[in-house]
């Protein structure tokens, strides 16, 4: 048996990095060969997504296709794209899941099932401790043409809601489609 799409260890430790501003600092990446002209070239596909906001710096974590630094809030915004793995068939919800592993104190503030790019997607708003610090979380999870996409935002509770619109138009403006 497999582990799931995410293995918590590995989930956990990109979230340590998202959440840590001393190891963020240095982990400013350069531009990798799928993101090009504002869109990401993957497994047959390109992927838009809605306006990286300027504060947003461009940082390296494994596991992600795309990842950001939101240095003035403490967050992080992290997006990727899995086609044709075993675990693709789940809910959307489970997927949701298989994101927070490895957090503990869990609330959710809303789930909700929301249109995104044509396709139905879990909208998650949640409170969380990571390694025992409190955070909070925006998390989309959708699921099309074999592919799913996970786009998460976390930010500490007192700075959360300065970037998590922001990270909604971000999400917001996804639209994938196959490469010509």
């Amino acid at each position: 048996m497999g582990l799931p799409r995410y293995a918590p260890r590995r989930l956990a430790a990109t979230f340590a990095v998202l959440a840590s501003s001393s190891i963020l600092a240095l982990l400013v990446a350069c531009a990798h060969e799928p993101w090009s002209d504002g869109a990401l070239h993957k497994a047959g596909r390109t992927v838009r997504l809605g306006p990286i906001p300027p504060a947003w710096q461009r940082i390296d974590v494994g596991g992600a296709d795309l990842a950001f630094r939101d240095t003035g809030r403490e967050g992080s915004a992290l997006f990727d794209v899995g086609c044709d793995r075993h675990d693709d068939d789940a809910p959307l919800s489970v997927l949701t899941e298989h994101l927070i592993m490895g957090t503990t104190e869990r609330r959710f503030d809303a789930q909700d099932v929301v249109p995104l790019d044509g396709r139905e997607a879990m909208h998650s708003l949640l409170s969380a401790k990571l390694d025992g610090v409190p955070m909070q979380y925006d998390i989309y999870v959708m699921k099309k043409d074999g592919c799913v996409y996970d786009l998460v935002y976390v930010a500490p509770p007192d700075r959360f809601a300065g970037g998590s619109p922001e990270f909604e138009r971000f999400a917001g403006g996804l639209h994938a489609s196959s490469s010509p």
